[in-house]
């Protein structure tokens, strides 16, 4: 399964993304999680240590790397021309980082373009590590993207099973859910799903879920805005680790099964 979790800044993705990916892992599952988000921070909830985290050079942002995998002969004869297909099979191997629980972590960091739909470098080489994946019975691949649409101007994760929308009960966060869903009908993505975060009332959970039923997408989990969440990223720790039997985690357990079960069909 290949899993692609967004949303707007804030919302709580990258929480969901790190703790989703363990729980998927934690089943016998060897899943490549990869950060494509330019503040990269999915090591935490995947359970790495700040050393360690500090240790990682982000794919992307290797300058000489990214020359040698997209440059082409023509580059110095003619200029402006890259391999929108570059080698990549060898990268998940030489770069992932070991995490716990079958997990490995591939931080891709900041990819630069120039505008919406810009084809860099940088994003045919993160394009065509996706597309090299192919995934076995008991593999998975779970990004988490940078906050806001651009990867899907990109058509970063056009190859992805399942695009999971991170919302919390804001207008603002309904508005990006809007843009998401429109661009994802754009590239052919028909498994967008949706998950309510940081809810703290019956009325947050009411308007989240007549947001998202208004526009025909599935919300597979609603998370509490959970204290001992906020708790474990004041310490650095994964919420998994810090608090593996909070609601919060329960809730994304419960989703985490929807999920499996609407992709297998």
């Amino acid at each position: 399964m290949k899993i692609a979790v967004t949303g707007k800044g804030g919302c709580g993705k990258t929480t969901i993304a790190g703790t989703l990916a363990r729980m998927i892992g934690r089943d016998g599952v060897n899943l490549l999680a990869v950060d494509a988000d330019p503040n990269y921070n999915l090591w935490m909830s995947l359970g790495l240590d700040e050393n360690t985290a500090d240790s990682i050079v982000p794919l992307l942002e290797q300058e000489e790397l990214v020359k040698e995998r997209t440059t082409t002969e023509w580059v110095k004869a003619l200029g402006g021309f890259f391999r929108k297909n570059p080698r990549v099979a060898d990268l998940a191997e030489k770069f992932a980082v070991s995490c716990p629980d079958n997990v490995r972590l591939l931080v891709a960091g900041t990819v630069n373009v120039g505008g919406s739909g810009c084809m860099c470098p940088s994003a045919a080489l993160l394009k065509a590590l996706i597309r090299h994946l192919s995934i076995r019975s008991n593999e998975a691949f779970l990004m988490d993207m940078d906050a806001g649409i651009e990867h899907l101007g990109r058509g970063t994760t056009t190859n992805m099973e399942a695009l999971i929308a991170v919302v919390e009960p804001s207008r603002s966060s309904i508005r990006t859910l809007d843009r998401i869903g429109g661009l994802a009908g754009d590239i052919g993505h028909s498994n967008v799903f949706v998950i309510g975060n940081k809810v703290r009332s019956h009325e947050d959970r009411t308007f989240i879920e007549e947001e998202v039923t208004a526009r025909d997408f599935l919300l597979i989990g609603m998370l509490p805005d959970d204290e001992k969440v906020r708790t474990a990223g004041r310490n650095g720790e994964a919420p998994l680790d810090y608090a593996p039997d909070c609601e919060a985690i329960e809730q994304i357990r419960a989703a985490k099964s929807k999920l499996e079960k609407l992709v297998a069909k």
